[in-house]
């Protein structure tokens, strides 16, 4: 359906007198009694499985969002300075060699990082669709409608849903394809879980396509435990986020201060560990459920892993799910890395 932000799911609004309408399409697959019904069985399953762990995607409310822009402005939390000093440095080149006339992002948010590229683009004079996937509608609306106002040449088809369940309703590509993953937000997810991810993403690129993936690299114990440990608190904050969700979604008691924030890098696996640790043992109850949990002193229900990666790593990942690695870039202090990948029948040497 072509529609302003804003629609209900059902609705087309078409507007003949409005150019940037006419180049905005949202396709919503994920809706509010959708959204709560799955995050019923996830916490569900989650909270009476041992160990107890709770989705990082549950974060993300208006309050988390917040919450996670203050710390991508927090001095310990180098990844998207890392990440935005690649971008903008790479844009030009980058969009000039692969002339793509359709980009895929997702796990988009803002759409904030996207605009390095049709920045580039807009200087080429060149024709683009635009295809933003997240799971979060009011702010993946908003800002796709707001690029077509800025970007007199782009089309956008906003898609609403779960990138781990959702990608197979990315639209046909319309041109040469570039899909992005920023952030490295594939680091949130097991080893089983991404290579299940890449085999899907792959299904999107043909022959000629790219994917541009957003990876943070192992480094020293003390640097990635203190961009999870921030002196300010903020991280903290956003890690109990997660219960105050919890609470208003399901209608739970949780008291969010009387959990402590604790976050460790473990090196066996590559990854940062982020828990909530009771500080006494409690017992919550989850009204939409009809079911309470008990809580022991101490015990931690983990939050989110977030892996990190080395070349050798990311090659045998992307190999693994059919594609090769084609071009990989650092930013200056070798903290954060963006690996352009292609598909197995489309790659050349590595280099």
């Amino acid at each position: 359906m072509w529609a302003k932000p804003g629609h209900a799911p059902g609705d087309s609004i078409l507007t003949l007198a409005d150019s940037p309408a006419l180049r905005y399409r949202c396709d919503r697959y994920i809706d509010e009694q959708n959204f709560v019904r799955v995050m019923a069985d996830d916490v569900l399953r989650g909270l009476t499985h041992t160990p107890k762990s709770l989705a990082p995607r549950y974060f993300y409310d208006e309050a988390g969002c917040a919450l996670f822009e203050q710390i991508t402005q927090l001095p310990e939390y180098y990844l998207t300075r890392a990440e935005g000093e690649l971008l903008r440095s790479l844009a030009p080149a980058l969009m000039r060699d692969l002339k793509p006339r359709d980009i895929v992002e997702i796990g988009s948010g803002s759409s904030a990082k996207i605009r390095h590229f049709l920045d580039a683009l807009a200087e080429q004079n060149a024709p683009v669709r635009y295809v933003p996937l997240d799971v979060n509608g009011q702010t993946a609306e908003r800002s796709a409608y707001a690029l077509t106002e800025a970007y007199p040449h782009l089309r956008v088809h906003a898609i609403i849903g779960d990138f781990e369940r959702h990608l197979g309703r990315v639209p046909p590509a319309q041109g040469r394809r570039l899909a992005v993953f920023f952030g490295s937000t594939i680091g949130n997810l097991a080893p089983a879980s991404r290579h299940d991810f890449l085999l899907q993403v792959r299904r999107l690129l043909r022959p000629g396509d790219r994917l541009l993936l957003g990876l943070d690299l192992v480094k020293d114990r003390a640097t990635l435990e203190a961009a999870y440990n921030d002196r300010q608190g903020v991280t903290a904050e956003f890690n109990r986020n997660i219960l105050r969700v919890i609470n208003r979604r399901l209608g739970a008691d949780f008291n969010p201060d009387a959990f402590a924030h604790r976050a460790f890098y473990e090196p066996s696996a590559c990854r940062i560990e982020m828990h909530l640790v009771p500080r006494y043992p409690q017992t919550v109850s989850l009204a939409a459920l009809k079911v309470a949990v008990g809580i022991s002193a101490g015990e931690s229900i983990l939050t989110e892993n977030s892996y990190k990666f080395t070349r050798e790593s990311s090659v045998d990942m992307l190999r693994c799910a059919g594609m090769g690695l084609e071009a990989w870039f650092t930013d200056s202090k070798g903290r954060f890395a963006l690996a352009l990948a292609a598909r197995d029948d489309a790659s050349s040497n590595a280099r």
